[in-house]
């Protein structure tokens, strides 16, 4: 689950300030599931966008936006995106960039911020849980990923200042490397931290 937050409603205002004919397109998927971009708020966004004097010429919630395949996919599913002259997309980055690679001249905006991608577990949203860095050693750790979960992304063991299980950057945070340990001695690996981990490479 990529996780979003939505934009202050003036600023996604202002962002459409010489905009007018405008298409909304959610995500039944992230989105959805954080209440930033599914039916009720897409037609809340269609409401509040009506009454600050915008034009919406339609809306569509496709699956997830970040998989839109091309722009005939969505005019044969939505005729009235012909008609628009900007796209709102209520979705993450990916999905607003995946619109507007298909959505040619017309100009492609977002009402929320992306600012990680996190899960979804009993109910409750987890942030950070993966830093997509591209050379996945999370099994090393027990399942939790230093490179996300750690404010300082250590690799081969906690820094000096954490206390109570708390982080030192936030002391409202687990620290990762408490739920490392508690992880890998449940399920009797703790082994697995006499492992030295080298620097990620980052440049690539």
């Amino acid at each position: 689950m990529i996780i979003s937050s939505a934009k202050p409603f003036e600023e996604i205002l202002a962002s459409l300030e010489c905009e007018n004919d405008i298409f909304i397109i959610g995500c039944n998927v992230c989105a959805a599931k954080l209440h930033i971009g599914g039916e009720p708020e897409v037609l809340i966004m269609c409401k509040r966008l009506g009454d600050a004097g915008k034009n919406v010429v339609g809306w569509t919630l496709p699956t997830a936006a970040c998989s839109v395949r091309s722009w005939e996919a969505l005019v044969e599913k939505n005729e009235t995106i012909k008609d628009a002259h900007a796209i709102l997309v209520m979705a993450c980055g990916s999905g607003t960039s995946v619109v507007a690679s298909v959505a040619g001249d017309v100009p492609v905006y977002s009402s929320n911020d992306t600012s990680s991608l996190g899960g979804l577990s009993q109910g409750a949203v987890l942030h950070d849980q993966c830093a997509m860095c591209g050379k996945c050693t999370i099994a090393d750790f027990g399942g939790v990923c230093p490179t996300a979960q750690c404010a300082k992304g250590l690799l081969n063991g906690p820094c000096g200042g954490s206390m109570d299980g708390k982080c030192e950057v936030d002391r409202e945070m687990d620290c990762a490397w408490e739920l490392i340990y508690r992880r890998l001695k449940g399920i009797g690996r703790l082994d697995l931290l006499d492992r030295v981990h080298e620097p990620k490479e980052h440049s690539m």
